[in-house]
């Protein structure tokens, strides 16, 4: 008896997955990640610093791994630079020796202080805005109250030379950004100066991050101005509302329903996450050891919804927490060992495969030899330009697929068959908007 039903449940198990088999003919799904990787990974870097460009970079380019630069435009040659808008620095200054900061004059005089001329009252901006936004706005005001009561006295001197978070080692040119971009790379906005956007004004604010825009669409194009990180990782809520307005993507933020995002400050584990997708932020600092870096590529295997973002600062001793050149080779040849499952993808590219497969519409008819498939979707099409990858299922008969687009001038092109659990399927990349497409059994 116990081998009866041991044989009849065989039986049960083996008819319902041949008709499982069946009935997957047809079914396309969008891939989570490009041609149907196990994770993703966007390799971002910030500030622009000369060894960016010069030491990382050519490693990358030998490895085919392209990088999310986010630059502050008014250091390079041609752009815009930096400045206050505002009343004059000396009827503001004046002003402080009658009236306590608070939250009427804070951030004007935030603004301001930092384009006095000097490193110290740059210092004074950026401690005041680190201030305010971990709560302390007390000290925060007392803070901008000292540093203006310095600047009455001349202990700080005021000149027109803007300095502000500028170097005169990064001499990287916008032909050289062009250059860059044509081998894959993505340069984006880190603002004009890089300063502490909580504490600027409205105008400040908003001329920090649309004339960085402009000077990138200016001398790039418009495909580069889909992403920003807005300075030293802030969350702060009046910034992003101001962000979101300008630019598609934030790597600061991004709130959608389906994304959990743990950024650099998290201690949560990504495997924890139930949500579709986990944008995972790491920092790899000077002090971070080789070991657990790779290890964050190592949990992008275990779980098929990470997006690791990698946040590189200084290289080869230039910028901040900087990592070597010999570091970074180790640790882009550990990823491309494990090629097969990782996609390696700009931030905009990553953002905009997910965007357009959560926006995209799909059917199918399955006829005698052909399953034709109808692609849609309401996102712009001259800003959602990235591939996706579709898997169709097709019948177990075939030996090979062709795939026809229906273009003028585009060959068919002949798809590999593979198998899996629910029965056989190809995998093939179209644009989102891409409509009708046939796939043709090959005989």
């Amino acid at each position: 008896m116990k081998n009866s039903i041991t044989i009849l449940g065989i039986l049960f198990i083996f008819i319902s997955c041949s008709n499982l088999k069946n009935d997957t003919v047809g079914n396309t799904i969008i891939t989570k990640w490009q041609d149907d990787k196990k994770s993703a990974i966007s390799l971002t870097y910030d500030d622009g610093t000369i060894n960016q460009f010069t030491v990382a970079r050519p490693i990358m380019n030998r490895l085919s791994f392209p990088g999310t630069f986010y630059i502050n435009t008014g250091k390079v040659n041609g752009s815009v630079r930096g400045k206050f808008i505002g009343r004059p620095f000396q009827e503001i200054i004046e002003e402080t020796a009658s009236s306590k900061t608070n939250q009427d004059n804070f951030f004007e005089r935030a603004s301001a202080i930092g384009f006095t001329g000097s490193d110290e009252a740059i210092g004074y901006h950026t401690r005041a805005g680190s201030l305010f936004e971990s709560g302390k706005v007390s000290e925060a005001y007392d803070l901008i109250d000292d540093g203006y009561e310095k600047l009455r006295s001349g202990e700080l001197p005021i000149s027109d030379e803007i300095i502000f978070h500028n170097s005169k080692i990064d001499t990287t040119t916008w032909e050289d950004f062009k250059a860059y971009t044509a081998e894959g790379h993505e340069i984006a906005s880190h603002t004009i100066t890089h300063p502490r956007l909580a504490v600027l004004d409205e105008v400040n604010l908003q001329y920090e991050l649309e004339q960085s825009k402009a000077d990138i669409r200016k001398f790039l194009g418009e495909k580069y101005t889909f992403s920003v990180e807005c300075p030293y990782g802030t969350e702060d809520e009046r910034v992003m509302e101001y962000a979101y307005k300008i630019y598609p993507a934030l790597r600061n933020r991004m709130p959608e329903p389906y994304l959990d995002e743990l950024n650099r400050s998290s201690n949560r584990q990504p495997g924890t996450s139930e949500k579709e997708y986990v944008q995972w932020q790491r920092g790899p600092l000077t002090d971070i050891s080789m070991e657990v870096m790779k290890s964050w590529v190592d949990t992008c295997y275990a779980h098929d919804n990470i997006w690791l973002v990698l946040v590189f600062h200084g290289v080869n001793g230039i910028g901040w927490e900087p990592r070597t050149g010999e570091e970074l080779e180790e640790y882009f040849n550990y990823m491309k060992e494990k090629e097969a499952y990782l996609w390696v993808a700009t931030f905009a590219d990553v953002t905009k495969y997910i965007r357009e497969r959560k926006s995209a519409v799909i059917s199918s008819i399955v006829r005698d030899d052909k399953i034709v498939v109808n692609i849609s979707s309401d996102l712009n099409s001259e800003v959602y330009d990235v591939p996706i990858t579709l898997k169709t299922f097709v019948p177990e008969t075939w030996k090979t697929a062709m795939l026809d687009k229906g273009s003028e001038g585009d060959n068919p092109l002949i798809l590999d068959i593979h198998k899996s659990p629910l029965g056989y399927f190809v995998l093939y990349s179209v644009l989102p908007n891409e409509g009708k497409i046939s796939l043709v059994e090959q005989r």
